[in-house]
Formats: C-alpha cells, sequence, structure tokens
C-alpha cells in the first residue's frame, strides 16, 4: 500500500538515457511536497570477472560528474526490457576483452532509490579468455588493471573504490567467498 499521494506529474527533462520528473505530492504525514525522480532507461550492469588464480579486473576512468577519477568494476547499460546478462557479457567484452563461459547473477539493486529507479544487476563472471577490448568513445582514457580480488575488496575497505555498484559487488563476493 502506497502512503504517498501523487496530485500531478511534469517532465522537466528528456534524452536518450534518462527521464526526470517533478511530482507534486501528498506526503505520508498528509502535507503537500514535490519529489524529484529520476528515470533511467537503461538498467546499470556490473560484472566481477574472477580468474582461476583469483584475480580480478578493475577499470578506471575520469567521472565527469565527480570530476575525478574512478577504479570499478566493469559496468554499463543494457536497454530496460532486455536480459540484463546480454548487456553484462557486451560490457565485460567492451571494457576489458574477456569473456567468460560461466556467469552467476550476484546481486539486484536500486542505485539511489531515494531519487531514482534505476535498477543494476551484478554479475560474477568465471571461465575467462583474454581478447581485445573495444572502448566507446567516451571511455578513451580507460584504464585496465588485472590484480588479485583480495586487493580489490581491501580498495573497498580503504576508500579507494566509492562507486556503489562496485562496493556492494565486490563485498558480496568477499561474503560469498570468505575473503
Amino acid at each position: 500500500m502506497n502512503p504517498w499521494t501523487t496530485l500531478t506529474t511534469r517532465e522537466v527533462y528528456n534524452n536518450r538515457w534518462i527521464r526526470v520528473e517533478e511530482h507534486d505530492v501528498i506526503n505520508p504525514s498528509g502535507g503537500k511536497g514535490i519529489y524529484g525522480k529520476v528515470h533511467f532507461k537503461n538498467n546499470a550492469i556490473g560484472i566481477i570477472p574472477v580468474d582461476n588464480e583469483g584475480n580480478t579486473w578493475l577499470v578506471g576512468q575520469h567521472r565527469y560528474t565527480l570530476n575525478e577519477f574512478s577504479w570499478e568494476i566493469p559496468e554499463g547499460g543494457g536497454p530496460v526490457g532486455t536480459p540484463a546478462l546480454e548487456a553484462a557479457k557486451r560490457e565485460l567484452l567492451e571494457e576489458t576483452g574477456l569473456t567468460a563461459n560461466r556467469w552467476q547473477l550476484l546481486l539486484r539493486m536500486h542505485t539511489s532509490n531515494s531519487v531514482t529507479d534505476e535498477e543494476a544487476f551484478i554479475f560474477l563472471a568465471e571461465e575467462l579468455t583474454e581478447g581485445t577490448s573495444a572502448p566507446e568513445e567516451t571511455e578513451a582514457d580507460l584504464k585496465v588493471k588485472k590484480l588479485p580480488l583480495k586487493d580489490a575488496i581491501d580498495m573497498v575497505l580503504k576508500g579507494e573504490i566509492t562507486d556503489s555498484m562496485s562496493i556492494a559487488g565486490l563485498l558480496k563476493l568477499a561474503r560469498l567467498k570468505n575473503i
């Protein structure tokens, strides 16, 4: 049962990736207010590749929205309504050149549910084969780093990885593997 009442909705902004809406609402206490909602047209996709020796791959790039460099698990987007695994396979190859024979969904999450309906899916990719990456135009500065999975988890614990999907995925995998 939804304790919120939406009185009106108005589109504020729309492009091929997001739609921003402003809602006039009555909140659960009965007061009138506004609520902003960012709707993503793609699901967020994250992949943690792990090889037979316990290594993983991180990608790093300058994030425009933060104006800083960020180390992350390989990530990207996949159109809402299409299989998340399909997008995960594409993103892993695109960013790292890796393909995987074994896939497992680690978690489904909402990236920031106070302002967006974005849904994220994070996969574990194993039985890896190395190949050639093909980053998108916006990823021209993409750095790829192979390191022990334990070191990537330590980067989370030291605050060197701040991306929410990377943190959630790596910490869940650490728990599952008792790292």
